[in-house]
């Protein structure tokens, strides 16, 4: 496989050190300010990964790679400057950052942008399990799906949470968002990517409720949801680790991602 990434941040450099079979590529889409470190980082502790390496500063030079997938792990920014011309490309794109769908006019035009290019925009589990039970049920209608996120007091800081929340002296749980999955992922971009997975599995922005609350005392990353559907009835909670280096990341994003790499490359999908 000829694999190419979208952003070497924590998610980036994390999936490369898990991936144990040998690539025939690897390029990887950074700011020009951030060239010199990726290629550093990319012949260094990752020179084994693949003997073709490239670092890329333009859409136009990771094209040039031709990849067979493209993984974002970039942020909503970087969803909106790049990935329609990749999917137009004909290329299949994993979008971790899947708030960004949170913003209509661009989920509309990645949907047409996949349509014409004939690819397919992947949008994977990430940090939440069930989405396949959700998006049966989805099917049937009539769905009610409700959503509860909470992560320790510093995982909020830089958004929202601090116009209300004093982050660093907090001594209990206190929430600080009630909501549509919609505003969640749009006001929270950084932190609130599950609920626009389930939003986009269920029952859709407007219609999934989201809670989010900072907890000194939480283990890690606790993600809980609570479905509803004239099939069946069902709860999940997951307590996830934050990734190493960003809290507002749980690591099993970066194993979600794993998994649809291994799916496409591997003999067997599941």
């Amino acid at each position: 496989m000829r694999l190419a990434l979208i952003g070497f941040g924590n998610i980036a450099t994390t999936l490369l050190t898990q991936l144990d079979a040998p690539l025939d590529a690897v390029s990887v889409l950074v700011r020009p300010d951030a060239a010199d470190a990726t290629r550093a980082r990319l012949d260094g502790e990752f020179v084994k990964l693949s003997a073709e390496r490239t670092v890329c500063t333009d859409l136009a030079g990771l094209l040039l790679t031709k990849p067979d997938l493209v993984v974002e792990c970039a942020g909503h920014t970087a969803v909106k400057a790049f990935v329609p011309d990749l999917l137009e490309a004909g290329l299949d794109v994993i979008l971790v950052s899947i708030g960004a769908l949170a913003d209509e006019a661009l989920h509309g035009a990645l949907t047409d942008a996949a349509r014409d290019g004939n690819a397919r925009l992947i949008l994977p589990a990430g940090a939440v399990g069930g989405i396949d039970l959700l998006a049966s049920l989805g099917a049937a209608g009539d769905l009610q799906v409700t959503y509860r996120g909470t992560k320790p007091p510093m995982a909020w800081a830089g958004t929202p949470a601090e116009e209300t929340l004093d982050l660093e002296a907090l001594s209990e749980p206190a929430g600080f968002f009630n909501g549509t999955a919609r505003q969640a992922a749009t006001d929270f971009p950084k932190n609130a990517n599950v609920a626009a997975t389930l939003a986009l599995a269920g029952a859709g922005f407007e219609a999934t409720q989201v809670e989010l609350i900072a907890d000194p005392q939480a283990p890690g990353n606790i993600h809980e949801y609570q479905v509803s559907s004239p099939l069946a009835r069902y709860s999940m909670r997951i307590e996830n680790l934050p990734s190493a280096g960003n809290a507002k990341t749980s690591v099993s994003t970066v194993y979600s991602v794993l998994r649809e790499i291994r799916n496409r490359i591997g003999p067997v999908a599941i």
